[in-house]
């Protein structure tokens, strides 16, 4: 045994945030949050496992390997944001990627919850989609 070991004997794994007994919000292996949080490297990590994800769900799709460098960044932010089940539900959307049209892909988008819940970013995903290009 070594100290790594110890410690996870002692604190124990949770995969979602709780309340420690002196009432801190705590993850994972003991990570007091409210006293220490995360460091901008951890929070990068994360971000970068959160994107593999969501590659991974997307790459099921009949037309993702077709989508410029461009649409994909829309769609993996998408499923970032909403997760795979809340994409999902974009049936029309998905659709009309199949079709490669881009119109009214941008169109499904905006015709949403979703885009007025998020704002500027879905204003911006739904030109990117659109154009293909990235914002200036």
């Amino acid at each position: 045994m070594d100290v790594v070991e110890l410690i996870k004997r002692h604190e124990g794994y949770s995969q979602s945030v709780y309340r420690c007994t002196a009432g801190r919000q705590t993850i994972g292996f003991g990570r007091n949050l409210d006293d220490v949080g995360i460091s901008r490297e951890e929070a990068e990590w994360l971000l970068e496992r959160d994107i593999e994800r969501a590659i991974g769900s997307l790459r099921t799709e009949p037309y993702w390997l077709d989508l410029s460098d461009v649409r994909q960044a829309v769609l993996i932010d998408m499923v970032f944001n909403l997760g795979w089940g809340g994409f999902a539900k974009f049936a029309r959307l998905r659709m009309a990627l199949g079709r490669r049209d881009w119109d009214a892909a941008s169109n499904e988008m905006r015709d949403s919850a979703w885009f007025k819940q998020v704002g500027n970013r879905s204003q911006r995903l739904c030109v990117m989609m659109r154009s293909g290009l990235w914002p200036a």
